[in-house]
């Protein structure tokens, strides 16, 4: 049975949380703080946790950064913050997802099943070497990319960002990251660089590069790779 850490002060949406997710057959712990669920994540070792940044206590990107300091376990933001940078600042602290308040309950359980799924299926396990789509191969380990019958030319910065994003399936890799990543800059009035590298890698692997299905922009905070 999947594991659930609600991390949330606000102890109607708790109850709501609480009541939705049992019903789903999710085990749940609540924590009304950050210490509290430091505390609980340590001790319950929590299979997903589901977090809001406006803690009494403390920022909830320091909690982000605690349970990073020990643990991979999926946490999706809560968040009435409407700020991209806010957001931006929880991603790149550690956070998988982001969901902003007001919020659906269904919306907020696909995301919850999504993250529970991505925990099975990334990284991808050792030795793994072929990330395989309906319309193109990539093989990591020759480095390569085929689409039908014949080889997509990469050039190597295209290769680097691709191979970011394939090997972390379904996560939401910030700007920030990957422009240090692959150019060893993190100024935000670079995000011209991805945009480019981007609408290039579209042309070589989607088929409607228009209309991506694979390589998908997350408005004003990152890109993901969906497989």
């Amino acid at each position: 049975m999947t594991r659930v850490l609600v991390v949330e002060d606000d102890p109607q949406l708790v109850r709501a949380l609480v009541i939705n997710l049992q019903a789903r057959q999710y085990e749940v712990d609540a924590a009304p703080d950050g210490a509290t669920a430091l505390r609980l994540a340590a001790a319950r070792q929590p299979d997903v946790v589901l977090l809001d940044l406006g803690l009494p206590d403390m920022d909830g990107v320091d909690v982000i950064k605690g349970l990073r300091g020990w643990t991979g376990v999926p946490i999706l933001v809560l968040s009435a913050r409407q700020a991209s940078d806010e957001k931006v600042a929880a991603l790149d602290a550690g956070a998988d997802d982001y969901v902003t308040k007001p919020f659906s309950m269904d919306e907020l359980l696909a995301r919850l099943r999504a993250a529970v799924r991505r925990t099975d299926a990334v990284p991808l396990a050792p030795g793994a070497t072929l990330v395989e789509t309906a319309d193109f191969t990539i093989d990591l380990l020759a480095k390569k990319a085929v689409r039908g019958d014949h080889d997509v030319r990469l050039t190597p910065t295209e290769w680097h960002l691709l191979e970011i994003l394939v090997t972390s399936p379904g996560r939401l890799i910030t700007q920030k990251h990957l422009l240090r990543e692959v150019w060893g800059v993190s100024q935000s009035n670079k995000t011209n660089y991805l945009r480019v590298y981007m609408a290039q890698l579209r042309r070589k692997l989607e088929t409607d590069p228009a209309h991506p299905r694979y390589l998908i922009t997350e408005p004003g905070m990152g890109y993901r790779f969906e497989g």
